[in-house]
């Protein structure tokens, strides 16, 4: 994300089952979703509304009471690629997958599943913008940006009703759009 549009965020921080969360709005919407290992000095401030409404639907996401997050989403900061992964890796349902490779075919654009992978790992918004969602064309989870890596990646989609096994191998069905 550009420099000035990361200094004109307003940020709020909460901490949750898996650390502290920090969540970065702008006037569009959310921006920002980041793990950290303390808030940082982003203290969550009363009368921030859309920072409020983000921590609370991470909480209850993080709970199981969440299935799908309803909040304005600030896409400026992106290049259009990512931007186009992105909006396809959204629209993956909850407790279901899709590999990289299959969101590179719906772009249109077979072979570019690292570049697929790129995007995700640079997400501005996981949990919000599920990539935990998006895994390898073996099976395999593939990375993840957060705070404790395929460990991570392995509790969400065990939260969300996804068989994995050893925290590494998926043995589910993928969804396909």
């Amino acid at each position: 994300m550009e420099k000035n549009v990361q200094d004109s965020l307003v940020w709020g921080a909460e901490e949750t089952v898996l650390g502290w969360i920090a969540v970065g709005v702008s006037a569009s919407g959310l921006a920002r979703v980041e793990f950290s290992d303390v808030a940082n000095g982003m203290v969550h401030s009363e009368g921030l509304s859309l920072v409020n409404e983000a921590l609370q639907q991470i909480h209850a996401y993080l709970a199981g009471d969440l299935k799908k997050f309803d909040l304005p989403l600030d896409w400026s900061g992106m290049g259009e690629f990512q931007k186009s992964v992105l909006k396809q890796t959204i629209l993956i349902p909850y407790g279901q997958v899709i590999t990289y490779g299959d969101i590179a075919n719906i772009l249109g654009k077979p072979g570019s599943a690292r570049a697929v992978g790129r995007a995700e790992a640079t997400n501005p918004m996981p949990l919000v913008i599920p990539c935990h969602r998006v895994i390898g064309q073996d099976g395999h989870l593939h990375g993840y940006g957060g705070r404790g890596g395929i460990i991570t990646k392995a509790w969400l989609l065990k939260m969300e009703g996804v068989l994995v096994d050893n925290d590494r191998f998926l043995i589910q069905p993928r969804f396909s759009f």
